[in-house]
């Protein structure tokens, strides 16, 4: 065979390949609604590919790679409308830019300035941690909480709450239910650690002072602190001695008052050591100081006010898409400002200088809120496999409510048998991706649909007994 006719059979083998291999990527995301994407770079480390891999086998998934900015998976990404994505990344890949552009072109794979998927990072110190994450299948149901803050009691079985604004002030909550408020030592750094290693707690909250590096116990008094070094959490108590975290069941962290703790800054940080030695395989952390809040305490309102009705995953997205909802509705002409949020730590003007930049005369409590909720909607991460179901036991509901699809027509029916406030918006995750709907009954209610959710943000309160409906369609 002459080389012409080599290099011709060889360019047409090429071809056929790129056919197949295109056939195959369509076929595989038609039969799943999760996409994984990773940096380019990562096909040539080996431990991290088979993250990559093992993520995009769970989930059946397309894989999507990019070689400088993650956004430049977005038309990709707009063209499958995946429900879930799962962003592989190494800790030097993981940092607080990468956590902002993630939440930015996320918004922007269809017309609406909604989240259009249900994301998640999936990282580690190593590739084995990160591995873990991958291979846990087995939903989560939380029965076990431990806090450094208050948390409510009655959503778990078993519970240890330690106070940050009251020295020696705790909540201990038996197998038995009952709960009992007790006092002990200042320093609960040890009671802390245990709540780890020996209680084996499927939860952990905390507030109050953090780092990148530490996280101090109490609040408005003395205490420990939990530190990180290769790795491993430690608690440090007030006489300078040390005691491991070494606890592997599967846990989530919610560090929603904490400023920074899920900021990836380096390989030797907090949220890396949790999951590493902690066992933690989910967690939402912001990725600066916080001050504001709404991204961060609002996650509760879905996830622990209506315990067992949303995964942890599923309540840090709803959550995001309330914050982006009042946005829009309040402030539409500011609503999709991309806030410098670096400056906050640094510049001691920087809110004045923010507020010029977006020509308020005055920061009213009107113009704080619109700067606090633009600051807070693309700073928090959330770590993990988006679609791992971690998620409350069942409890009481403070409201019934149910989505059904019959025919391409969906039904929202909401109802309290009394009078009921609501904390966020209620809310419903759509059992398939949507685009552009039609809303046939329930218009006066102003309910929003996005991509994967229904929100009736108009609904603050139940009256009791009665049955409020949102009907929509798929328009074309």
């Amino acid at each position: 065979m002459n080389c012409v006719l080599l290099a011709q059979v060889q360019s047409n083998r090429l071809r056929v390949f790129a056919i197949l291999s295109l056939i195959a990527t369509i076929a595989g995301a038609a039969e799943s609604d999760y996409a994984v994407v990773a940096p380019a770079s990562m096909k040539d480390d080996s431990d991290w590919q088979a993250v990559v891999e093992g993520l995009a086998k769970k989930h059946n998934a397309p894989v999507i790679t990019y070689d400088k900015n993650v956004a430049e998976a977005r038309e990709k990404l707009a063209a499958l409308a995946p429900r879930y994505v799962g962003f592989v990344a190494r800790p030097e890949e993981a940092g607080r830019q990468f956590v902002i552009d993630i939440h930015r072109f996320l918004r922007k794979l269809n017309d609406d300035p909604y989240t259009d998927a249900i994301w998640g990072i999936v990282t580690g110190r190593t590739a084995a941690d990160a591995m873990k994450i991958v291979e846990q299948t087995e939903p989560l149901t939380i029965h076990k909480g431990a806090a450094g803050t208050g948390i409510p009691m009655g959503v778990f079985d078993e519970a240890r709450s330690y106070s940050e604004g009251a020295a020696g002030a705790y909540q201990i909550k038996t197998a038995d239910g009952k709960v009992e408020q007790l006092k002990g030592p200042t320093d609960s750094t040890k009671e802390l650690v245990d709540a780890f290693n020996d209680f084996k707690t499927d939860l952990f909250f905390t507030s109050g002072h953090a780092t990148e590096r530490d996280w101090q116990i109490g609040y408005s008094y003395k205490n420990g602190q939990f530190r990180c070094k290769d790795g491993v959490v430690f608690g440090r108590d007030l006489e300078k001695k040390e005691y491991k975290i070494d606890s592997p069941n599967p846990k989530v962290y919610m560090p929603l008052g904490n400023c920074l703790m899920g900021h990836i800054s380096d390989k030797d940080c907090m949220a890396l050591a949790f999951m590493s030695s902690g066992g933690v395989r989910q967690m939402c952390g912001y990725v600066v100081v916080t001050w504001y809040g709404y991204g961060g305490w609002g996650v509760q309102d879905y996830f622990f006010q209506q315990p067992g009705r949303f995964t942890f995953a599923e309540s840090v997205y709803l959550n995001n898409q309330a914050l982006i909802n009042r946005l829009e509705r309040e402030y539409p002409d500011k609503a999709r400002v991309d806030l410098d949020v670096n400056g906050m730590e640094k510049d001691r003007d920087w809110f004045g200088k923010t507020a010029t930049a977006l020509g308020l005369k005055e920061v009213d409590e009107k113009g704080k809120n619109l700067i606090g909720l633009l600051y807070d909607r693309d700073v928090v991460a959330f770590y993990g496999d988006p679609k791992w179901e971690a998620r409350m036991g069942a409890h009481d509901l403070p409201w019934k409510q149910t989505l059904t699809e019959s025919s391409g027509v969906f039904t929202f029916e909401l109802s309290a048998e009394k009078t009921t406030k609501a904390g966020r918006p209620p809310a419903a995750i759509l059992p398939r991706h949507v685009g552009k709907v039609e809303i046939v009954e329930g218009k006066e209610l102003e309910p929003v649909v996005g991509a994967n959710f229904v929100m009736v943000p108009k609904l603050t309160e139940f009256e009791a007994g009665k049955t409020y409906r949102v009907i929509f369609k798929e328009s074309k």
